[in-house]
């Protein structure tokens, strides 16, 4: 079926809104894009109409002005737990009063993207959230839909998904995390397909409707279901993971948090998963809607290749990674600041000057200090990265030309930098969220 209207996509270029785009596009819509970066506007969708703005700072007038030619909105727009980056109140719940104040009068059809489980009195602040958001949809958009997925799994690997697929290639041991929660999913692709039908007038006005597929599995059973899927073989050894490990790991996401990291094993992940994410589907099928695939389908649709192993693999080694980084360019710095005089000698003995020496060791020893500490910020870690690189070829041109000595020093002074200057690399090709 073909139609001429026009669908605005908020969080467009996002693993739910991305899906949903397509979808339209294959259905007729005229699609429009709204979203915050630019960059990743571009590279998802360089040829639609996009709106670049923040969607939780966005006035009533803007909305007004964004929303003015669209016969369709759907909000696929969200965030897991408050950061540096995003603040759950400001996105779930005064971003849906600013939508609902420019649609209350019109008779635009709005969809709302919610989570299965959402509730005034749940565990997360995410679900306690989005819950306000719906009931304001509900209170002003009476003609609105609700839709309210399960865990959502698709081929690209995002947030949850991609920690799901770090899990289940865990090698020589599984981890058991959980093994008591159920937990149901939903084809990203039947996801977006049910928006579709929300939006071709498919499903019943006025619904709020879990989605999902009909039966749930545990949290165990689905780690040890996406291996098999994965391609690599039995755990030989599982063992069950304490509570205060994923309340230790938990908490030190959160703090990274602050850092611009946006951690699927942030508190609220980990608790949903412990609460379990079930859904009730009959009122989904009450209102028109159609049997979603079950996971094993889901799974059987999508390719398991190399590539989706090696992203596996490397997704845990991203924070390691990381992590050693700033270690070594932080004990360098210390190090350096803290032995000053024995630095300098080194330089005295080869030529250099009193001033130039201290210049030098001074210089380096706050470069790699400073270096250490930006990694850790995730809006500077690719800057940082190739400042190491950079800062590393500094040091061995230097090097060679007043020390070239030192290359056949027993102990490897400039050898061992060269594998510390190539790990700098790898954090930059892994830096995509999306």
């Amino acid at each position: 079926m073909t139609t001429e209207k026009s669908a605005v996509v908020l969080g467009a270029y996002g693993f739910i809104g991305a899906a949903c785009v397509k979808h339209f596009q294959k259905a007729g819509f005229h699609v429009t894009g709204v979203g915050r970066s630019q960059t990743a506007a571009m590279q998802a969708f360089p040829d639609i109409l996009w709106h670049i703005r923040d969607i939780a700072k966005a006035s009533t007038s803007q909305w007004r002005e964004i929303l003015e030619g669209a016969d369709i909105i759907v909000n696929a727009s969200g965030a897991l737990q408050d950061s540096s980056k995003d603040n759950l109140e400001e996105i779930h719940v005064r971003t849906i009063k600013r939508l609902c104040d420019v649609l209350k009068e019109t008779d635009k059809r709005f969809i709302q993207i919610s989570a299965a489980g959402v509730s005034t009195n749940a565990t997360t602040q995410f679900f306690r959230t989005k819950s306000e958001g719906d009931a304001l949809v509900r209170q002003h958009l009476p003609h609105a839909i609700i839709l309210r997925p399960a865990l959502v799994v698709g081929p690209q690997a995002y947030g949850g998904t991609a920690l799901l697929r770090a899990a289940s290639a865990m090698p020589l041991i599984g981890f058991k995390v959980f093994p008591e929660s159920q937990i149901q999913c939903i084809s990203v692709d039947d996801l977006a397909k049910s928006v579709t039908w929300c939006a071709l007038g498919h499903i019943r006005e006025g619904t709020t409707a879990d989605i999902a597929e009909e039966t749930s599995q545990s949290f165990w059973q689905l780690t040890k279901t996406i291996r098999m899927w994965q391609g690599f073989p039995k755990w030989r050894v599982t063992l069950k993971t304490p509570d205060w490990v994923l309340t230790t790991t938990s908490k030190l996401a959160d703090a990274l948090g602050k850092f611009g990291w946006r951690s699927p094993l942030r508190s609220t992940a980990i608790e949903t998963l412990k609460d379990g994410i079930v859904a009730d589907t009959s009122t989904w099928k009450q209102a028109g809607g159609f049997t979603c695939q079950t996971l094993q389908e889901t799974l059987a649709q999508l390719p398991s290749s190399t590539q989706e192993r090696w992203f596996a693999r490397l997704y845990l080694l991203l924070p390691i990674t990381i992590a050693c980084l700033a270690l070594f360019w932080l004990a360098s710095g210390i190090i350096g600041a803290s032995q000053f005089k024995e630095a300098q000698t080194v330089l005295l003995n080869r030529g250099f000057s009193q001033t130039v020496s201290l210049l030098f060791v001074l210089g380096g020893s706050v470069t790699d200090i400073f270096l250490g500490t930006l990694i850790l910020f995730r809006r500077h870690t690719r800057l940082a990265c190739l400042g190491m690189t950079a800062v590393t070829l500094s040091y061995l041109g230097a090097g060679t030309l007043w020390a070239s000595d030192l290359w056949l020093d027993p102990l490897g002074p400039y050898v061992k930098t060269i594998p510390a200057m190539i790990l700098a690399l790898f954090p930059i090709l892994l830096l995509e969220e999306r």
